[in-house]
């Protein structure tokens, strides 16, 4: 096992963040995202770079209204837990650009509370973008798969357990989740596992080596199904562009999505780009793969009658 990766805890911050709700960085109001049948309204490029909604402050003095402020920007650089994720990690640093989730924060459970606090300094990082990681120590040696959007980490715990040889990096920026996650991997006694807090795009940007990934798995993203939130989609040429680099030849992108119309765009877009190539011998949708496990979401989507669509793409 690895060193802690956080071994020096962080000031704790106010509890009053973990119920704000929060929008991405230069990002309009906009109607909650759909979610995935996972249940997650899984961030494409999982990030904390966010902005806390500024308290209403209407009618009231520039004093209190200054000091009102100051906490909001206080409470989106503070970590929510003690030696836990920070608020932001990435801080001010990185440019403002459209993101590709919407971050909720939600109520963490007394047993998320604890797992975050236990095992965070030793399974947890932060995405800040400014450090490179070492995979191979940090994995012991594994071959490594980057999970962006994991939701609350049933379907990852499970893919860990069972395939022990293969390190899993798993991004998202919902505490709740991370917290999820990490309690079910300590309960099972799973170690191939380490959650990520922050933007993905800074992650495959900034802190990975090219040709450091054997895999990448974007399962059921925030499909933003109206046309003009269009643009936040994750999978796009200048994702793919970016996936190509951080993927040795031969991996595997797998994408998996319950929207038709956002399945029909991956396809497009994924066929179209010049590093990567069908596995499907048809050109089309591949079968679910056995190593992909049927969430209970997944499940009652499909009884609801949503179709789920599998693609896998090898790195040229």
């Amino acid at each position: 096992m690895s060193e802690p990766l956080n071994p020096s805890p962080a000031t704790p911050g106010d509890a009053a963040a973990e119920t704000d709700s929060t929008l991405p960085s230069g990002t309009p109001p906009t109607d909650p995202p759909a979610t995935g049948t996972d249940g997650t309204a899984s961030s494409g490029a999982a990030s904390t770079g966010t902005d806390d909604a500024a308290p209403a402050t209407a009618g009231i003095p520039d004093e209190l209204r200054a000091a009102a402020l100051d906490r909001a920007r206080r409470l989106r650089q503070e970590p929510r837990f003690p030696g836990g994720p920070a608020a932001d990690p990435a801080g001010s640093h990185h440019e403002r650009r459209i993101r590709s989730f919407q971050p909720r924060r939600s109520r963490v459970t007394p047993g998320q509370q604890d797992a975050l606090e236990r095992l965070w300094p030793k399974w947890g990082l932060d995405i800040d973008g400014l450090r490179v990681l070492d995979l191979p120590e940090l994995f012991d040696g594994l071959p490594v798969v980057l999970e962006i959007g994991f939701g609350m980490g049933e379907a990852t715990a499970q893919m860990a357990a069972d395939d022990p040889g293969t390190g899993i990096l798993a991004v998202d920026v919902h505490t709740p989740g991370q917290g999820n996650l990490l309690g079910l991997a300590d309960r099972n006694g799973v170690s191939n596992i380490r959650v990520a807090n922050g933007d993905a795009i800074i992650l495959l940007r900034e802190m990975l080596e090219p040709d450091a990934l054997d895999g990448l798995r974007v399962y059921f993203p925030d499909p933003w199904p109206k046309s003009r939130h269009h643009k936040r989609r994750l999978i796009q040429p200048e994702f793919l562009d970016l996936a190509a680099q951080r993927l040795k030849p031969g991996a595997v992108l797998h994408c998996a999505t319950d929207w038709e119309p956002y399945a029909e765009q991956m396809l497009e877009v994924l066929t179209a780009h010049p590093r990567f190539e069908n596995t499907a011998a048809d050109g089309g949708y591949a079968p679910r793969p056995a190593f992909r496990p049927l969430t209970r979401f997944e499940g009652q989507g499909l009884d609801k009658g949503h179709v789920v669509h599998d693609l896998l793409f090898a790195r040229r």
